[in-house]
């Protein structure tokens, strides 16, 4: 995904393409596309995307795993019943390859009871769970931003990218509009004798081209106008019309170092990073808790039949109930838990290192949006300069050549030139603007 916004970043010329029949079409079908601002493409996008669904569905499960943590401090309740048939009890009185006497029992026995836990002590474990469930949480929470912040980013990408095609089909409409009246004038003087045929030609096949390229153009347009439709849940068959106008104008620029500090306080994948840490210092704390006691109440009552707990035996149904308090300590664990108390600790040093890492990573890559950002700001101003310099080469071309003192190619060059200090200045503010985002994408402001 990284590079697939480089690529729009870096992009200068592109584009070019359709007949006249289909711009007179695109001008039919804006009447029925959908006029949707950025803000409102967020808005649909957080609530309709299927990535951020999932980010959400995963976030309400981490909000459940928590309540089922806690509920473990209820007690545990057992209910129990058993019935079984006894057969008669042979005695061997005078061993066992002899005839035994058959001892007559009760061949009905059942029990009914219940049992209950109450756990007061564990090492401190169940607190421990809970507070790892809540650190997920928070991570779930972080993850679900993360993802909203990096499909806002692909939408405003998408969405961009149709409003450069519309602006350069509106700039390639009016400049097949000059070239055609530039092919009249230039036909004119060929009827009159003053230039070549060649000249003719090679002004009619430029048009032709720009004519053709308009085609490549509309279907850009109709791609990206689909991936954002899907983006955002609508149909692959709805026109959206981008009303977002420029904002640079608007923008205020902070310095490196307050989008750095921004960063450190906002960045998902910081905060991620920082939950994640967490968790793993609750994993050395939850493993060292093994070699702690477990002490909890107990209770129990059951009913039975016969009465074969206490001599003499009857054959009546009985009683009987206990309550107390159980301890209990796993002497073992003191060798059992030696390695993975150390595993537990080297994981934890190695989150450690990983979240530094982290930090890192994103001072990297702010520094890095932030200087694309100042470029293509600088691009943009350059552009404006290039548009006022080719438009005067345009017109002293212009009038040399009709005065016949210069060539065809300086004319069609200075026409190429013209356009395409136009388109990059369309595209430099395109990408300054999504450069802009992709800035704050990083920061944890998008």
């Amino acid at each position: 995904m990284k590079s697939y916004f480089k690529n729009i970043l870096l992009l200068s010329v592109v584009y070019f393409p359709l007949q006249r029949a289909s711009a007179r079409a695109v001008k039919t079908d804006s009447l029925l596309s959908i006029p949707l601002t950025l803000n409102q493409v967020w808005e649909r996008a957080a609530s309709y995307n299927k990535a951020v669904q999932m980010k959400q569905l995963h976030l309400e499960s981490s909000v459940e795993q928590i309540k089922n943590a806690k509920a473990e401090r209820l007690p545990d309740i057992n209910i129990e019943g058993e019935y079984a048939r006894i057969s008669n009890m042979p005695v061997y009185e005078n061993g066992i390859f002899k005839s035994p006497t058959q001892f007559e029992v009760l061949h009905s026995t059942y029990t009914v009871g219940a049992d209950a836990y109450l756990n007061i002590y564990n090492g401190n474990k169940l607190n421990i769970e809970i507070e790892a469930r809540k650190s997920e949480n928070k991570i779930a929470a972080e993850q679900k931003k993360l993802t909203l912040s990096e499909v806002k980013l692909r939408a405003a990408a998408y969405y961009l990218d149709m409003q450069r095609s519309i602006i350069f089909r509106d700039l390639l409409l009016k400049d097949i509009e000059a070239q055609e009246k530039q092919l009249r004038q230039i036909q004119s003087l060929k009827a009159n004798g003053v230039v070549l045929k060649s000249d003719v030609l090679r002004a009619e096949l430029k048009l032709s081209r720009q004519k053709l390229s308009l085609v490549q153009l509309n279907n850009d347009l109709a791609i990206a106008n689909q991936k954002l439709n899907i983006l955002i849940g609508l149909p692959d068959d709805e026109r959206i019309a981008p009303t977002t106008s420029n904002v640079l104008d608007s923008l205020t620029l902070k310095t490196n170092q307050a989008y750095l500090t921004d960063a450190g306080s906002n960045a998902y994948q910081v905060k991620i990073s920082e939950q994640e840490t967490e968790l793993r210092k609750l994993q050395v704390k939850n493993v060292k808790a093994n070699v702690l006691p477990r002490i909890g109440f107990f209770a129990q009552y059951k009913y039975s039949y016969p009465q074969i707990f206490l001599y003499p035996y009857s054959p009546y149904i009985y009683g009987i109930g206990l309550a107390g308090i159980k301890a209990s300590f796993s002497v073992s664990s003191f060798y059992h838990n030696y390695h993975k108390a150390k595993v537990a600790r080297l994981e934890y040093e190695s989150q450690e290192v990983e979240h530094a890492q982290t930090q890192d990573n994103v001072r990297q890559q702010v520094n890095e949006a932030y200087l694309r950002f100042n470029e293509a700001l600088n691009r943009v101003e350059v552009s404006k300069t290039n548009i006022k310099q080719a438009t005067e080469n345009r017109r002293i071309v212009s009038n040399t050549y009709f005065n016949q003192t210069s060539l065809i190619t300086d004319l069609l060059d200075a026409d190429t030139q013209l356009l395409q200090t136009r388109f990059d200045l369309a595209a430099a503010q395109i990408a300054a603007q999504l450069q802009y985002y992709q800035l704050q994408n990083v920061t944890g402001n998008l």
